[in-house]
């Protein structure tokens, strides 16, 4: 017997329609959660075995199962370094920090830190489906998580409505899409009811790691609360899986704007050939290339950042390679709370009281008058 001819008071439809909504809750309970869940034929490499062998594991392992089927054996493998832990995060060094953003001092209800004057960011959950290596929140998401409960919610609406110098509400975690889609229009109800005139950024990294979390339904309950703007994070050309893709275009479609926030990650996407893939494949996706990160000095994750140095180098050759829409702005944010800033090479080299001289990528020099 179908599953839906057992209720008498459902619609077939319907119920196909809960079974797909709820699918990505059967992914998620099934994720591998710890190293005895690995399968059999995944053999640990030194490094993460020297890892476990610490017993200090307090950034826990999750990962789902079509994530991991993406991975290689290879040390080196852009999507393994993502998900699996080595024995680099066991070291900090001397500028490392557990809150390398200096968002603690600007919390300003329990999950609502206002930073910059005219946005602030409310940390829906303090849970994800995958834990990223190269996590810039790992010491917050490494605490005893706690459900988001309704006087938070309520505490942060308070604060938007008499905060109107506040234009956008950046919604993030963990992962807010841990929230299922009754919980998270309760959220986006109370702020839009407190500030009709907010721009929502939903910031997720589902599309990725877990792209059935991306529903018609979950797409549909986004868009009533435009404007609204989706911030993902796809960091290497072999994580546009068809799944992910088609994840992307059921918001795409339903003329919800996707953003990407790539961060450069060592033996992950530190070459130009790796991000101009991907920065072409986004857009072929409808997405929007936004930011390129340098890595965060979280505490543990210096085996994973990219120097600066490097970095602009990188964002050199990419100018000569793709277009300026493919192009997304490389920047840092400053530790300790200074903010992004973008990170550029200057082209001016000389500024007199008529001209200014430029040099091109080529090192030939132009000049551009100086108008009053």
């Amino acid at each position: 017997m179908l599953p839906w001819q057992l209720l008498n008071d459902r619609n077939p439809e319907d119920l196909r329609g809960k079974m797909e909504k709820d699918k990505w809750k059967k992914e998620l309970a099934e994720s591998y959660r710890s190293v005895t869940d690995l399968p059999g034929n995944f053999k640990l490499l030194k490094v993460e075995e020297d890892y476990f062998k610490t017993g200090n594991d307090r950034f826990r392992l999750s990962v789902p199962i079509d994530y991991f089927n993406l991975a290689c054996s290879n040390e080196d493998d852009p999507i393994r370094r993502q998900f699996m832990p080595q024995i680099g995060e066991q070291v900090t060094t001397p500028w490392e920090i557990n809150d390398p953003l200096g968002e603690n001092p600007h919390k300003v209800t329990e999950r609502l830190i206002h930073r910059y004057r005219d946005r602030a960011l409310f940390l829906a959950s303090d849970t994800c489906a995958m834990y990223c290596r190269h996590c810039f929140r790992r010491d917050y998401l490494s605490t005893n998580p706690s459900p988001l409960n309704r006087v938070e919610i309520e505490n942060a609406a308070k604060y938007l409505r008499s905060h109107s110098e506040i234009k956008e509400l950046i919604i993030s975690g963990g992962d807010p899409l841990m929230l299922d889609d009754s919980r998270l229009e309760e959220l986006l109800t109370a702020f839009r009811n407190s500030r009709p005139d907010i721009v929502f950024r939903i910031a997720s990294r589902m599309p990725v790691v877990l792209p059935s979390r991306i529903t018609d339904s979950l797409s549909n309950l986004l868009s009533i609360f435009k404007p609204l703007f989706f911030i993902t994070q796809f960091n290497h050309p072999k994580e546009l899986a068809k799944s992910s893709r088609q994840a992307v275009s059921i918001l795409v479609n339903n003329g919800i704007p996707v953003f990407n926030q790539a961060v450069l990650l060592r033996s992950v996407n530190d070459s130009v050939d790796v991000l101009a893939e991907l920065f072409q494949e986004l857009l072929r996706s409808s997405v929007k290339p936004y930011y390129l990160f340098q890595g965060d000095l979280a505490s543990g994750t210096h085996h994973l950042r990219v120097s600066i140095i490097r970095g602009l180098e990188i964002m050199k050759e990419l100018r000569t390679r793709i277009s300026g829409l493919a192009m997304p702005v490389y920047a840092v944010d400053l530790p300790g709370g200074g903010g992004k800033i973008p990170l550029t090479e200057s082209y001016i080299q000389k500024i007199t009281d008529t001209e200014i001289i430029f040099k091109d990528l080529s090192g030939k020099e132009y000049s551009y008058p100086v108008e009053s």
